[in-house]
């Protein structure tokens, strides 16, 4: 009788004069593992040799994982733009309609950021003081209602005049005069300033000064820099109040 142990393949051969009737097992002469065979009888009746083992087998390892997908792309700057947009104006709907939503002030913000995330970060907070926002892109119709003191807070960047355009409304902004200028509050956003520099305001005629990074953040110093403001300007603001009552 030949066999071969399934554990490490060696063959086993036994002679056929001390092969049992019954079953009867063996150990590997290599690995020493307990290999059962058929007797006489059994071999006999099957053409294949019956061979269990002592201990049960080892299950086989389960199959690797599938790779995983490739990561869906990065959506461009954009869309990340239109996206955190969108996330704030929902925001802003949502807590201007709910309870406690602080009322309107009665007056007017103008925010005119080309940067669309931006501008919803600036309209958030200014709703939340309490300011009606009108944002634009097209800003010569909001220049003109800036020059008859439609808006007391504007918001928006020095970039150059579009093409077509002979000013940027920053320009127009800087061309106001001294009495319509005061009346009006000047937010500037870009990467070139230090967020609440007052040197950097001064130099380019702003009220505050905010870093593009900062914008979305900024609440606790649009806050506070406002409120030094009006303190500053009180006397004059109570003095124009006087004299539009006696007028009227």
């Amino acid at each position: 009788m030949q066999a071969q142990c399934p554990q490490c393949a060696q063959r086993i051969v036994i002679d056929d004069a001390k092969v049992p009737d019954k079953p009867f097992a063996v150990k590997c002469p290599k690995c020493q593992t307990i290999v059962r065979l058929p007797g006489k009888a059994v071999a006999a009746s099957s053409p294949e040799p019956l061979i269990s083992f002592e201990e049960p087998a080892s299950p086989e390892p389960p199959p690797p994982a599938p790779p995983a997908p490739p990561s869906a792309p990065h959506p461009d700057a954009a869309g990340l733009h239109d996206e955190m947009r969108a996330q704030v104006m929902a925001q802003l709907r949502r807590e201007m309609s709910g309870p406690g939503a602080e009322p309107s002030n009665h007056e007017r913000a103008l925010v005119s950021i080309p940067d669309r995330a931006q501008a919803a970060a600036i309209t958030l907070i200014l709703t939340h003081l309490g300011y009606g926002v009108d944002s634009v892109e097209e800003h010569e119709d909001a220049a003109r209602f800036i020059e008859q003191g439609a808006y007391t807070v504007t918001a928006t960047t020095r970039a150059a005049a579009g093409p077509g355009r002979s000013e940027s409304l920053y320009q127009r902004i800087t061309r106001l005069s001294p009495d319509q200028r005061r009346r009006l509050f000047v937010i500037l956003v870009g990467d070139e300033f230090k967020s609440g520099d007052g040197v950097q305001g001064f130099a380019v005629t702003a009220d505050l000064v905010l870093h593009s990074r900062d914008v979305a953040t900024a609440d606790g110093l649009i806050r506070s820099v406002m409120a030094e403001r009006k303190r500053l300007y009180q006397v004059f603001t109570d003095a124009r109040r006087r004299f539009e009552a006696s007028a009227g």
